[in-house]
């Protein structure tokens, strides 16, 4: 039997046709798009309280790792090039050890200019020490004449006038030699401020300058220091308590500290000290429920040797996560 176009019914043939293939496409789009929901492994291990404190009351608190002495930010007294570096990131320095040089031509040229000035006045200080005993000699000898009408009085009158002159000179001359000693101490002055140092033994942490590049004094609110270093043996952690749980807080206790996302890496810290200023809360750790609204009391704990040389590692400016015993049965 022949098909013939003449007998398809649109609404009885079409129609229906057209409808199943699109539930069919409906299907095929729903199944493709359902979410994944195989079980996997989290990327970063959530934060667990130690064995010890599991059952005990404890208080949970996050922080950052920072040298015990604090980041110390470099920068510079004075603008120009920088002409020499001589520190890179995980250097060791010692107090007083060259960090890096600023351009100091003009600073040498006026250091030359002042030692000249220095043999100048020195050269004019004793030619008026000679001019002042020749005039006082022959002062002494005019005064020292017993015959009035050898010696008139004009002579006396200008003998006199020399040696206070020469006086004067001599007198001038020492201050000019006082006032280029002045300007080569300010020339040796500038000198050694365009040559920075390390204020503190310690480890270079950062190095935010190049050779050839120009530093300025004038750095905005924003702007980068120029080196950034620290004592980082030992290293210390500063851990922000919720000022509510701070009243709980065992102060002296010992902290169970462990690396944001390694839980499983736990080490001992010892208390160091509180600070009485409570501040609001900086450090984060990312969570749908934390309060951001609130202020921290910062407590600091040393963490132990091993910590930064061993299996464990922490850095500075790592974040941590840190539990505290609380005062009993609080």
């Amino acid at each position: 039997m022949a098909f013939n176009l003449r007998n398809l019914s649109f609404s009885r043939q079409v129609l229906p046709a057209i409808a199943g293939l699109a539930l069919l496409l409906a299907i095929v789009f729903i199944v493709s798009g359902l979410p994944d929901r195989e079980l996997s492994e989290p990327e970063n291990e959530p934060p667990r309280a130690p064995e010890q404190l599991a059952d005990a009351p404890r208080v949970a608190g996050s922080g950052v790792v920072e040298p015990s002495s604090e980041v110390v930010q470099i920068g510079s007294a004075l603008s120009g090039l920088v002409t020499g570096l001589f520190v890179q990131p995980g250097d060791r320095v010692s107090e007083g050890q060259t960090l890096f040089t600023v351009d100091d031509r003009a600073a040498r040229s006026a250091l030359r200019e002042a030692e000249a000035a220095i043999g100048e006045a020195r050269a004019a200080i004793s030619e008026a020490e000679t001019a002042r005993a020749t005039a006082s000699q022959q002062l002494a000898l005019y005064r020292n004449v017993d015959d009035p009408a050898a010696v008139s009085r004009s002579e006396v009158i200008r003998a006199e006038g020399e040696a206070s002159a020469a006086a004067q000179r001599l007198t001038l001359a020492r201050a000019r030699l006082q006032a280029a000693e002045a300007r080569a101490a300010s020339a040796r002055t500038e000198i050694g401020r365009l040559t920075v140092r390390a204020p503190i033994a310690g480890e270079i942490l950062a190095v935010n300058i190049r050779k050839g590049e120009y530093v300025s004094t004038m750095g905005g609110g924003g702007s980068q220091p120029f080196i950034e270093m620290g004592q980082t043996q030992p290293l210390y952690v500063r851990i922000d308590i919720d000022e509510e749980q701070a009243p709980r807080l065992d102060m002296g206790a010992a902290a169970t500290v462990s690396p944001r996302g390694a839980s499983d890496q736990q080490v001992e810290a010892t208390f160091v000290r509180a600070e009485p200023l409570v501040v609001p809360k900086r450090s984060l750790t990312n969570s749908a429920a934390e309060r951001v609204d609130v202020r921290v009391l910062q407590v600091l704990y040393e963490l132990p040797e091993a910590a930064s040389t061993g299996e464990t590692l922490f850095r500075v400016g790592q974040q941590v996560d840190a539990y505290i015993p609380a005062k009993g049965g609080e």
